[in-house]
């Protein structure tokens, strides 16, 4: 029976439904352990029952290890051993579901429950289990032949990339929600069902429950995924098994994220549903159902009443709602009895407290109550007040920071007055003044990060009640307290982007298929944040070229900016006509919208850009012994019209120009990529100029690689190459011997390659003529798939039957594509390491630019790892509620204790005392304060840690345009916790607002127009 295998495989490789079909006829007649029930469960139309007999085919064993294996191939057998192990384990769960709880209901005499109830509990169960052991004979086979081949990802591919697999888990996954709640029907009006579940729970050896064997199949490709990662990882570049894994890897993804997606929705539905049904308001209870697949976020969140004087009064679990039009915010009724909610999560009920219109609703973050307005009444703990003076926990800390900065202002005052003395004291001199100053900046700092600390899991919201007696409007501030700090982000960010949703440019934002519209997520669609003109003089002649982000982490960006704001740092976006100036204008990102802070000019037309990260250590010693000294930061490479690549410093830097690199020529550089190692620039004339690193980059170390006599219009740097476009062809140099190979990407010799960008192991190119983008494999340079853009637009009644591509971008999952026309289009990518095919219809924007898209540039950040702790400073949560002021263990030295000092009950004599360690004065009795803290101290406000001279940003800024460089971030590249933030922007002539439905017009070519760039920004990832 060795056929087997390779026959299903060749016949699950027809990718039909009607394919699997006959597969499963074929077999049935040839293979003689499979037997067919004589009647199917008439839930089960269109599957078959397989039985797979063990005894003639075992499940598969790996043989002994044999010898002379290299690291990889040692590392390669025990994940597959991993995959075995984790196979027979969820199989056997599979038929433990059917055996142990299926079928002693079924023939249960007298009955337990009805068949007709029993069937949509196990809905999907039997067809999943025969997919895994068809999936497991296979896996046998492939199992015993491993050392000859060693080759799996095929396996994956055929095995799960069938519409049949899909079918099956989309049905489960869908109907899981529905089969919890029968199961907690049953278990309260059927005392017999729930003592079945008890005894099987009991007597099974891991006393798992149902619910526990039930939720595996959800978890199921999650798990593949992984160790398919740590496969791929393990496999070396040219094996035969690498490709395959990394389609494998891709396949897999995608049906990770249909049933994630399908669970996301059931899930949402059934809250809205339970919600709805708690909603004594009809209106908005119709609303609700009519709009079931408008939820944003819900969570349960800890509600807090503060008194008077900032002590808790009471807490409660709420459960809040974010629509995408209302907030609304619930009690949290009994949620059922405690030997039911064992064996299975029970759904809690709802009463509805309030809701709110979500324009209405603001986020208030401490110190920004002042900004409110004052015609506004608030109800605080039952008690109204106006302008919301009550003393509330960090209000209250946010007032003793304004008091320290009182205090500095003054005391700076008397060190000017100090210096005006005519004697000498030994403790009354400049130096010792100068130490209070710093004394009390160390204080400000502390009280900083305390401000900090009581944010970071503390949700604000200012929510319109109903109007008092005289008609105006009274508000009341609701605190809500949130599990982690990154909830926290995630309840600001979204509120942030469903206020940005409700835009009349974003309603809607993006045309896509039918099929993609039901199940699309609320603001998974990337939301146009802003559209602005850029050059500051109506310059018509001035095309957009380039631009790039240059990432800069501001250390005093408070919590609530740093998850609203775009990815902090700069743009920088450069143009130029034929035979003009050109010209830089760099923008600050750390607000909503963009705005112009710099403005360079240069000496030619600017045609490409590049941004040069700061060297690494590991990189500073792979350069070759040339260690770039820690003074060298982060620089901008700048290419121009007159063959100049102008190396300019990073804007906190002061954005100045560092180095000009020259080519023999002078011939225009077109595109500009680097390496650790290697500055490389593509030229007009189809050579591409090779620049080694020092300090920064080494004129007298050029090197001139020829490619052709076409130009080379784009260059792309992978992990240890560099592909550089010339024509029809892409020649890929290694960078460390500088070989190179050369392959032909278009058939026709007049269309030159204009655009790449690369996702996993493929690169996907673009050119000059047509409307086709092409994918290319990293290692084989094989042509993977081909997609025609013209399709994509037909979406929007263009008009036209060919559409060019002028830019292309890949970004957080979705292949961006700018047209001539002005349009662009978006198409879904995998995100991991697997190939980056087409996987969808993909959505064409109705914001549009009216001439060519010039560029698409992607602006990521990373939230500095700083704000996701807790608590830095502060120790539990009363500190930061406003209860007995506690002093950490970092201000011992900083707060002098004198009686019992509380912050209700300041008498006279009570303070803080000043205190200093100079030399002349060490003698002192009492515990010095300086702002030379000793390392014990130091160590929890490492993120807050400035020099000496960089004492005056600790005074709040309102501008956080130009700030002072903070701490870069280390070592958070491992972080399992890390908080992407992303904004992809569009450069074009003009803008326009395309209708659903109409045709595009005819006005494309923008002349005359102003140059716009348009903003789009994706939700946070967390």
């Amino acid at each position: 029976m060795t056929y087997f295998p390779e026959q299903l495989m060749k016949a699950a490789r027809s990718g039909t439904k009607d394919g699997l079909e006959k597969t499963k006829i074929a077999v049935m007649r040839k293979v003689s352990f499979l037997q067919r029930k004589d009647q199917l469960e008439e839930d089960d139309a269109g599957y078959l029952d397989v039985a797979v007999s063990e005894d003639k085919h075992p499940p598969p064993q790996l043989s002994p290890m044999p010898e002379g294996l290299t690291s990889h191939q040692v590392v390669r057998r025990h994940i597959l051993g991993s995959i075995i192990q984790s196979e027979r384990s969820y199989l056997e769960s599979l038929r433990r579901i059917l055996q142990e709880y299926h079928r002693p209901l079924m023939e249960a005499d007298p009955r337990i429950l009805s068949p007709r109830k029993i069937r949509p509990i196990f809905y999907r169960i039997r067809e999943i289990t025969q997919c895994h052991s068809m999936f497991q004979i296979a896996l046998a086979s492939r199992v015993a032949e491993w050392d000859s081949s060693e080759k799996i990802g095929d396996l994956f591919v055929a095995s799960f990339s069938k519409s049949m697999v899909l079918d099956v888990y989309s049905d489960y996954v869908n109907n899981f929600t529905n089969a919890m709640a029968l199961i907690k029907k049953a278990c309260m009006s059927k005392p017999a069902f729930l003592e079945f579940l008890k005894k099987k729970q009991a007597s099974s050896v891991d006393r798992i429950t149902l619910y526990g064997l039930m939720v595996k199949p959800i978890q199921r490709f999650p798990q593949f995924i992984l160790l398919l990662q740590d496969m791929l990882k393990n496999t070396p570049k040219g094996h035969v098994d690498r490709l395959p894994l990394q389609l494998a890897l891709t396949e897999l993804e995608m049906l990770a994220e249909k049933l994630n997606e399908q669970k996301r929705v059931a899930d949402q539905i059934a809250e809205t549903q339970q919600l709805a049904r708690s909603v004594s308001d009809r209106l908005l209870s119709k609303q609700l159902n009519s709009e079931q697949g408008s939820l944003v976020l819900c969570e349960t969140l800890i509600e807090t009443v503060y008194g008077e004087r900032g002590q808790v009064l009471k807490s409660k679990e709420r459960k809040v709602f974010l629509f995408d039009d209302v907030l609304i915010c619930a009690n949290i009724n009994v949620k059922g009895p405690p030997d039911i909610s064992s064996l299975v999560p029970v759904g809690p009920k709802y009463t509805m407290k309030w809701s709110a219109p979500l324009q209405q609703v603001q986020v208030v973050e401490v110190g920004q109550e002042g900004s409110q307005g004052k015609d506004t009444l608030f109800q605080q703990s039952g008690v109204r007040k106006l302008h919301c003076k009550a003393i509330l926990g960090p209000p209250r800390l946010y007032q003793e920071l304004q008091e320290l900065q009182h205090d500095l202002s003054v005391v700076e005052e008397v060190t000017l007055l100090v210096g005006t003395l005519q004697g000498m004291y030994q403790n009354l001199n400049t130096t010792v003044a100068q130490d209070w100053c710093l004394a009390l900046q160390r204080l400000i700092r502390i009280k900083e990060e305390q401000i900090q600390s009581a944010n970071k899991c503390r949700l604000r919201l200012q929510v319109p009640g109903r109007p008092d007696k005289s008609g105006r409007p009274v508000s009341f501030m609701v605190v809500l307290n949130t599990p982690n700090p990154l909830s926290k982000i995630s309840w600001v960010n979204r509120l942030h982007l469903a206020k940005i949703a409700l835009r009349e440019e974003n309603s809607p934002g993006w045309l896509y298929g039918e099929d993609e519209g039901k199940t699309m997520a609320p603001l998974w669609c990337p939301l146009l944040a802003s559209h602005m003109p850029v050059f500051a003089t109506k310059s018509p002649e001035r095309k957009l070229e380039a631009a790039l982000h240059n990432p800069v982490h501001c250390a005093l960006l408070g919590f609530s900016a740093a998850s609203t704001s775009l990815p902090q740092g700069y743009l920088w976006v450069a143009g130029g006509g034929e035979g003009s100036q050109g010209q830089i204008e760099i923008f600050s990102l750390n607000r909503p919208m963009p705005r112009a802070v710099k403005s360079l000019q240069v000496g030619a037309a600017v045609r490409c850009l590049e941004y040069v990260p700061e060297p690494s250590p590991s990189e500073e010693e792979d350069a070759g012994g040339h260690r770039a000294p820690s003074g060298i930061g982060a620089n901008i490479c700048v290419g121009s019209d007159d063959g100049r690549v102008l190396v300019y410093g990073s804007v906190d830097t002061a954005a100045q120009c560092l180095l000009t690199l020259h080519n023999p020529e002078g011939c225009p550089v077109l595109c500009l990529k680097h390496s650790a190692r290697f500055l490389f620039a593509g030229l007009r004339n189809g050579t591409m100029m090779v620049y080694g690193r020092n300090d920064l980059w080494d004129p007298d170390s050029r090197r001139c690689v020829s490619l052709g006599s076409e130009p080379v219009r784009t260059l792309l740097v992978l992990d240890d190459s560099v592909w550089a476009s010339c024509g029809n062809s892409v020649t890929v140099m290694d960078i460390s011997s500088l070989t190179t190979q050369k392959f032909e990407v278009h058939p026709d010799p007049m269309v030159s390659v204009a655009h790449m960008a690369r996702a996993g192991g493929g690169v996907w190119m673009a050119f000059s003529e047509g409307s086709s983008i092409r994918l290319f494999h990293t290692e084989t340079l094989e042509l993977l798939q081909e997609i025609n853009i013209s399709t994509r637009s037909t979406l929007l009644n263009t008009g036209q039957k060919s559409i060019r591509v002028t830019s292309l971008l890949i970004c957080q999952g979705l292949l961006w594509v700018g047209t001539a026309q002005g349009l662009i289009i978006t198409l879904p990518v995998p995100k991991l390491e697997g190939i980056p095919k087409i996987t969808g219809k993909g959505m064409v924007s109705l914001n549009a630019h009216c001439g060519p898209v010039d560029f698409l540039v992607a602006t990521t950040s990373t939230l500095s790892p700083e704000l996701l702790k807790r608590d830095s400073v502060v120790d539990g949560p009363d500190s930061a509620c406003g209860g007995e002021d506690r002093s950490d263990t970092s201000s011992q030295e900083s707060l002098q204790q004198s009686g019992s000092y509380h912050s209700e009950g300041r008498g006279k004599g009570r303070g803080v005392l000043l205190q200093y360690k100079l030399r002349s004065t060490s003698g002192l009795p009492g515990r010095p304060l300086t702002a030379l803290a000793d390392e014990a101290s130091d160590s929890s406000l490492e993120s807050l840690e400035h020099s000496v001279e960089d004492g005056s940003i600790y005074e709040l800024s309102d501008d956080p345009e130009m700030w002072v460089r903070g701490r870069p971030c280390e070592r958070d590249g491992g972080r399992r916790d890390r908080v992407i933030s992303a904004a992809v922007i569009s450069g074009g002539k003009g803008f326009r607002r395309l209708k659903e439905g109409a045709a595009v017009g005819t006005r494309t070519s923008g002349e005359g127009l102003e140059n716009i760039l348009m903003v789009w920004q994706l939700p946070l990832t967390v």
